[in-house]
C-alpha cells in the first residue's frame, strides 16, 4: 500500500514537472506568432516583458472590431496601434495569420482578407514578435537584427508616437513615418490631422490640417526645435534629433524605464504628451500644443510678430507697417505686414537685428552647416530675393548659416528661449533706424551745417542740370493701368542734348530696331554712355507704350532691370534715354554659333538666375506688381558682367497689390513666348511671364528658337521636342553642344535646369510655379515635382506658324532688342 502510494506520488510530481515545463515553453512564446499559426478574436500575444498586448479589440461605443496594440498593465484600456483602422470588422469571427511569405494578414472569418502588412521581403522561418517597446515586427526567426526586420509597425505609426519610435524619413528608401490623427475618439481611421517633418526647405516640424499647416514644431537647431521652446531636458524624457544623408528623424526614450508616456495627435489637431500615474490611476497631460494663439499658425501674417503678452498681440517688425490698417484695427492680422520701403537690391541694404524670437516657417529658405554668420550675412546680400539670415545651430557661439526667401511668416516673440533673426531692410530704412539712435544728440551747429551744405549743393546741382539741359518735370500717366493721374518724378532731356549725343542719330550709332522704333548708342557730355530708344513715326507703338515703360520702369530700381534715365517729348519726338549695355541683348549670344561660344554653363546659368530675380522683383518684390507681357530673349540685356537686365516695358501691365492678372482684347507679345491662355483667350496673369520665362531658359540651355526648331524626326518646336527627351530619358540630349563640353561637372544642375523650365511652361496656370518658387529651385538643391505636358508643342507643318492669323488680337513680332 505504502509502495503504490510511493508510486502514486512520483508519477503526480512527474506530470506536475513536465506541465511546468511545457508552461515555461509555453510563457517564452507568447510574444511570437510563427507561419501559419493564427490568432482569433478573444486570444491575444503579449509582449515578452508584458508591457504590451496584441490582439481584436473594440473602440469607443461601436461594434466595429480592430486589430490593435494597447497597454498591457494599465487599468484604462490605451490603444496605441491599429492595423485595420480603415478597414474594421463588423464580426467577432476575425481571425491573424502570419503566412508563409512573411506577410501579416487579417481576415474577417471567411478567409476574406481585410488588411496586411504587405511585407516585400521573405524569409524562409518567418515570425511575427510583439516587443516591449510596443513595436510588432516580422523578422527571419533566427535573426533578431532591427535593420533586418520585414516589416515593422514603427514604421506605419498611427496617432501615437511612443519611446524608441522615429518620426521622420528614411531617406534611402525614401519611407516617411507620420502622425495621423483619429477622425473621432470612436472612429480611429485616418482624420484631418498629420504631424510630420516637412523637408520643403530647412526641416521642420509641422502640423497640418490636410495640406493647411495648423502649427509648428519649427526646425532642429541643435537644442530643440525652434517653435517649441517648452521641450527642454527634464526628469521624464530624453530626446533626439537625427539628420544626415540616411535618415531625417525625432525620437524620444523614457529616462526612467518604470515611466509610461505617450506622444498624441488628438483628432482635433493638438500634439499632446500624457504621463501615467500608477498612484491615481490615471493619464496626466504634460504637455499640449497650440496653447495660446500666438502657437496658430500666421496668426499674424507675412513680417508680423506675435507676443501674447502685448495688447495687441501683433506688431509688424522695424520697417515695416500693415497691409491693412483698417483690418489691424479690428484685430484681424491675417493679411500680415508690407515693408514700407521695397528693396530694390541695391548697395547700402542692410539687417535689422531681432533677439528672442521663434523664427520664421523654413519652407522657403536654403542651409550650409559649415558656414559662419559673416558669410551667411554675405550670401544673403548676394541674393536679391534673401530677406533673413540667422544661425542654423544656436549651441554655443553659434554656427551654420540659413538664408529664407520672400515673405518672413509665423515669427514669434519668445525673449526667453528664442533665437537672433537678421531682417533686411531697404537703405533708406536703415538709415532712419541708426539716426534715430543719435537724434538726441544732434546740435545747432550741426544743424547750420548741414542747412548751408544742403542749399549749396542744390544750387551746384540746378546749375549742373541746367548746363546738361535735363531738367526735372512730372510725368502724368493715365495710359490704362489704373494708375492715372501718379505723379512721376523722372529727368527730362532736350532733344538737341540726345541729337548731340547720336550724332544726330546716324546709322553708325544705330544698334537696332524693334516694334517701339530704332535704338542709338550716344554719350552725354559727361562722357556717360547711354542708350536712346527713339519711337518710329509708323511705330505700332504709341504714346500708349510710352507712357506705361516711363510709368512702369521709372520706379522701378532692381540689378537685373535695366535703368531708365529719363525721356524727352520734344520736336514731335518721344525717345526713352537707358543705360547702355555694352553686350547687347542675350539672343545675339545663344542663338549665334560664334557668340555662343563665349558663354559657358555657368555664365549661362548666371544669366537664367539673374532673369528669375528680376521677374521675382517685378511681380513680388517691387511696390507695383507688374506683368512684362514680352520677355524673350531679345529683351533681356547684357551689362558689360555680361549679367542680364530685363528690358522693354512698353506691353507691361501694372496689376493691384493682390491682382495677379487680367483680361484683354489686345494681345500684345512675342509669338513662341506667349502662353496659351494668354495667345487663345486674352488671359496674362503672373503665370504668363512664367510661360514666357520657362521658354528663355530652354532656349538658352539649347541654343535654339522655340519657333523656328527643327529636327529630323518630327515636326515639333523646342517645348514639344525637349519633352519628349524628357519622357524618353533623354533630357540631356537638348543641350547645345557649348554648354555640353562646359557642363561635365554641372550635370545635375543642368537636368534640374531643365527640369524647372518644363515646368514653367507647363498648359494649365495653376501647375506653373510662382517666380518665388523658381528662384529657390533654381539656388536650391529642394525636390522637384515631375513636370505636365508644356502648352503649345503639338507638331505643325513647317512655317505654317508664318501665316497663323487671329481675328481680334495684336501680336507684335519683335525682330531686334532695343539697346
Amino acid at each position: 500500500m505504502e509502495g503504490g502510494s510511493y508510486t502514486t506520488a512520483l508519477v503526480t510530481v512527474l506530470y506536475s514537472i513536465l506541465f511546468f515545463s511545457l508552461s515555461l515553453n509555453i510563457i517564452a512564446a507568447v510574444d511570437i506568432l510563427r507561419a501559419d499559426q493564427t490568432i482569433t478574436d478573444g486570444s491575444t500575444i503579449v509582449s515578452a516583458g508584458g508591457h504590451f498586448e496584441l490582439g481584436f479589440t473594440d473602440i469607443g461605443s461601436t461594434t466595429n472590431r480592430y486589430v490593435g496594440i494597447w497597454y498591457t498593465n494599465i487599468s484604462i484600456k490605451t490603444i496605441v496601434w491599429i492595423a485595420n483602422r480603415e478597414t474594421p470588422l463588423h464580426t467577432t469571427s476575425g481571425l491573424i495569420k502570419l503566412n508563409t511569405n512573411g506577410n501579416l494578414v487579417i481576415f474577417n472569418g471567411s478567409d476574406y482578407e481585410v488588411w496586411s502588412s504587405n511585407s516585400s521581403i521573405s524569409v524562409d522561418n518567418p515570425v511575427a514578435q510583439l516587443l516591449d517597446s510596443g513595436n510588432l515586427v516580422i523578422r527571419d526567426e533566427t535573426d533578431g537584427d532591427p535593420d533586418n526586420y520585414l516589416w515593422q509597425s514603427f514604421d506605419i505609426p498611427g496617432n501615437t508616437l511612443l519611446p524608441g519610435a522615429k518620426l521622420g524619413w528614411n531617406l534611402e528608401t525614401g519611407l516617411e513615418r507620420y502622425l495621423s490623427s483619429w477622425k473621432s475618439d470612436d472612429d480611429p481611421s485616418t482624420g484631418e490631422y498629420t504631424n510630420r517633418i516637412d523637408r520643403s526647405g530647412f526641416p521642420q516640424l509641422m502640423v497640418k490640417k490636410g495640406s493647411v499647416i495648423q502649427s509648428r514644431g519649427g526646425f532642429w537647431n541643435g537644442a530643440s526645435f525652434s517653435g517649441t521652446p517648452n521641450l527642454k531636458p527634464n526628469p521624464i524624457y530624453k530626446y533626439k534629433f537625427v539628420s544626415n544623408d540616411k535618415e531625417l528623424y525625432y525620437r524620444y526614450e523614457v529616462v526612467n524605464g518604470s515611466v509610461v508616456t505617450r506622444r498624441v495627435l488628438n483628432p482635433l489637431g493638438y500634439i499632446q504628451r500624457w504621463i501615467w500615474l500608477e498612484k491615481s490611476q490615471t493619464w496626466q497631460l504634460y504637455h499640449s500644443g497650440a496653447v495660446d494663439d500666438c502657437d496658430h499658425y500666421a496668426v499674424c501674417g507675412a513680417y508680423g510678430s506675435c507676443n501674447v503678452n502685448d495688447s495687441p498681440t501683433c506688431e509688424c517688425l522695424d520697417g515695416f507697417e500693415p497691409k491693412s490698417q483698417k483690418e489691424w484695427d479690428t484685430a484681424d492680422w491675417s493679411s500680415g505686414c508690407v515693408r514700407k520701403v521695397q528693396l530694390s537690391c541695391a548697395d547700402g541694404e542692410g539687417f535689422v537685428k531681432y533677439s528672442g524670437l521663434i523664427l520664421p516657417d523654413t519652407q522657403r529658405s536654403w542651409f550650409d552647416k559649415n558656414m559662419s554668420l559673416d558669410e551667411c550675412k554675405r550670401e544673403c546680400l548676394k541674393n536679391c530675393a534673401c530677406t533673413a539670415y540667422a544661425n542654423m545651430d544656436i549651441r554655443g557661439s553659434g554656427s551654420g548659416c540659413l538664408l529664407w526667401f520672400n515673405e518672413l511668416i509665423d515669427i514669434r516673440d519668445q525673449k526667453e528661449s528664442g533665437q537672433d533673426l537678421y531682417v533686411r531692410i531697404a537703405a533708406s530704412e536703415l538709415a532712419k533706424k541708426g539716426r534715430s539712435k543719435l537724434r538726441f544728440i544732434v546740435i545747432p551747429i550741426l544743424l547750420t551745417l548741414t542747412m548751408t551744405v544742403g542749399i549749396s549743393f542744390f544750387v551746384i546741382r540746378n546749375k549742373r542740370k541746367h548746363r546738361e539741359g535735363v531738367t526735372k518735370q512730372y510725368f502724368e500717366d493715365d495710359g490704362g493701368n489704373g494708375k492715372g493721374g501718379e505723379d512721376i518724378e523722372l529727368p527730362l532731356f532736350e532733344f538737341t542734348t540726345l541729337a548731340r549725343a547720336t550724332n544726330g542719330f546716324s546709322t553708325t550709332s544705330k544698334l537696332g530696331e524693334g516694334g517701339f522704333g530704332p535704338v542709338y548708342k550716344g554719350m552725354l557730355d559727361n562722357g556717360k554712355e547711354i542708350a536712346v530708344k527713339r519711337l518710329s513715326k509708323d511705330s505700332r507703338q504709341g504714346l500708349e507704350e510710352f507712357k506705361n515703360e516711363v510709368l512702369c520702369i521709372a520706379q522701378l530700381q532692381h540689378r537685373n532691370l535695366v535703368k531708365l534715365l529719363g525721356c524727352s517729348m520734344q520736336e514731335g519726338e518721344r525717345m526713352l534715354v537707358y543705360e547702355y549695355m555694352p553686350n547687347k541683348s542675350l539672343d545675339s549670344f545663344i542663338f549665334d554659333k560664334k557668340q555662343s561660344k563665349a558663354l559657358d554653363w555657368p555664365m549661362c546659368y548666371n544669366i537664367i538666375k539673374g532673369v528669375a530675380r528680376g521677374l521675382l522683383y517685378l511681380h513680388q518684390d517691387s511696390r507695383l506688381r507688374i506683368i512684362h507681357r514680352d520677355l524673350k530673349a531679345s529683351n533681356v540685356l547684357l551689362d558689360h558682367e555680361m549679367n542680364p537686365k530685363i528690358s522693354d516695358f512698353g506691353t507691361a501691365r501694372i496689376c493691384g497689390e493682390t491682382e495677379t492678372g487680367a483680361n484683354t482684347t489686345r494681345v500684345v507679345g512675342t509669338y513662341g513666348y506667349m502662353s496659351p491662355e494668354y495667345a487663345i483667350d486674352g488671359k496674362f496673369s503672373v503665370k504668363s511671364d512664367v510661360y514666357s520665362f520657362g521658354v528663355l531658359l530652354l532656349e538658352i540651355i539649347s541654343g535654339k528658337r522655340n519657333t523656328n526648331f527643327t529636327h529630323p524626326e518630327h515636326n515639333l518646336n523646342l517645348l514639344g521636342h525637349a519633352w519628349r527627351t524628357y519622357t524618353n530619358g533623354e533630357v540631356l540630349d537638348i543641350v547645345d553642344d557649348v554648354i555640353q563640353n562646359s557642363s561635365h561637372e554641372h550635370e545635375i544642375e543642368v537636368l534640374r535646369a531643365i527640369i524647372i523650365g518644363l515646368l514653367c511652361v507647363q498648359q494649365y496656370p495653376a501647375d506653373r510655379p510662382t517666380m518665388s518658387s523658381v528662384v529657390l529651385m533654381l539656388t536650391s538643391e529642394i525636390p522637384l515635382p515631375q513636370p505636365k505636358q508644356p502648352g503649345f508643342f503639338t507638331e505643325r507643318r513647317l512655317h505654317e506658324e508664318d501665316t497663323m492669323s487671329y481675328s481680334s488680337n495684336y501680336i507684335s513680332v519683335t525682330t531686334m532688342a532695343p539697346r
